[in-house]
């Protein structure tokens, strides 16, 4: 069973030209998805629809019960029609890593950490952000899994930017995600930068199980990333395929080089 399938989805502002148009993909668990395009190509709005910070206009993204946990675990949901409780439940396990990083830089990085596991705590402990031993035990080990064990008790804007993102990566971490949307999770960073923070990102995908979707400003870290690659042109699904088979003629039409 895959543990993401998109259907048919479209996705506009208004009267304006779709942005996302009869998009239809099915992911698997595990895998690592690069999604390439030009800006404006809708790779960005994929991303935010798959866990409703956009509310798609069209078609269906089904993902597997037991990621809103209770009650039957059998069985499919649609993100689309989910309630508030159940969407809330669901993003639990689907984590966002984004371009700005997003962290809260007057806060120590492990207070940073500690914030991604508030979904799974009761509203009043989330509200005083009341952290168990075992919860900080949890953010330690994730600091040490991006390499900043050292720093945990620094204030987040002590730390490079390249630093901050790995930040960002621990906080995910702590949601116990199933799947990683990363939305040019790199593209502020210089190229060594880059390949510190995708060479983690990649690992722990690897080593927990973690289904990862990717867009990335460069073909080039794509390429050497991304075991297949979704390439969108104009909001529609131009490309879909192992990284092996994305040939220059393909990415001259993705990026409209020879049009």
């Amino acid at each position: 069973m895959s543990i993401l399938e998109i259907k048919d989805l479209h996705q506009s502002y208004g009267a304006t030209t779709p942005v996302l148009r009869a998009v239809s993909l099915k992911i698997e668990q595990g895998e690592f998805v690069g999604i390439i395009g030009l800006s404006g190509s809708g790779k960005s709005t994929l991303l935010r629809c798959i866990n409703r910070l956009i509310d798609a206009s069209s078609g269906a993204i089904m993902v597997p019960r037991s990621l809103i946990g209770g009650g039957s675990n059998n069985g499919r949901a649609d993100v689309l029609k989910l309630a508030r409780p159940e969407l809330r439940l669901l993003r639990r396990k689907i984590g966002m890593v984004f371009q700005q990083f997003n962290i809260a830089k007057r806060l120590s990085i492990i207070e940073n950490v500690l914030s991604g596991g508030l979904g799974y705590q009761p509203a009043l402990r989330s509200t005083l952000r009341i952290f168990s031993a075992e919860e900080q035990r949890q953010a330690l080990t994730n600091l040490k899994r991006v390499g900043l064990l050292d720093h945990a008790y620094k204030r987040a804007d002590e730390l490079s930017g390249g630093e901050q993102q790995r930040v960002a990566i621990a906080r995910t971490l702590m949601q116990q995600p199933a799947i990683i949307l990363a939305d040019e999770p790199v593209s502020s960073l210089d190229p060594k930068l880059s390949r510190v923070v995708l060479d983690i990102l990649k690992r722990v995908c690897k080593e927990d199980g973690i289904t990862a979707l990717v867009s990335l400003h460069t073909l080039e870290l794509t390429r050497e990333y991304a075991d297949r690659v979704i390439g969108l042109k104009q909001g529609q699904v131009f490309f879909d395929g192992p990284v092996r088979d994305l040939t220059e003629a393909i990415v001259d039409s993705v990026y409209q080089r020879r049009e």
